[in-house]
């Protein structure tokens, strides 16, 4: 199962990694892109850990939105947090969706940050970061 740093600089890194239940103590701050659907039970992985922003697939989305329902939880804690679209990138292959998701949907938090569906995720977080 990975889990590693794709990218970093003096703003911040990026942890890939392909169960939300990966997540620890030490990726604090972190810009987390799981490839776990964001359902509540994901959400409820991610709030463990104060991150500064943390994206999901969003697995079709769903009966009554489950698929991205932990955005909701984490705007509530000011948490920025999206999904990327399971039509761009693999469920629970963090790679895939480094590498391909476009973001499909967004929180308050992360649309204030500038993240909009549409998007390719990795050009969007590179940029946040100020990595070219």
């Amino acid at each position: 199962m990975l889990k590693a740093v794709v990218a970093h600089s003096d703003k911040g890194r990026v942890v890939v990694m392909d169960s939300i239940t990966k997540v620890t103590a030490e990726d604090k701050g972190s810009h987390v892109v799981s490839a776990s659907h964001g359902g509540v039970s994901s959400g409820e992985f991610a709030m463990e850990v104060p991150l500064s922003s943390v994206f999901f697939n969003d697995a079709g989305v769903g009966k009554e939105g489950a698929g991205k329902a932990a955005l909701e939880m984490l705007d509530q804690r000011g948490v920025a947090a999206g999904t990327v679209s399971h039509e761009t990138a693999r469920i629970g292959d963090s790679q895939d969706m480094w590498d391909n998701g476009v973001i499909s949907h967004v929180n308050r938090a992360a649309r204030d940050l500038g993240l909009v569906p549409g998007v390719m995720l990795k050009s969007a977080l590179l940029r946040m970061l100020a990595i070219d």
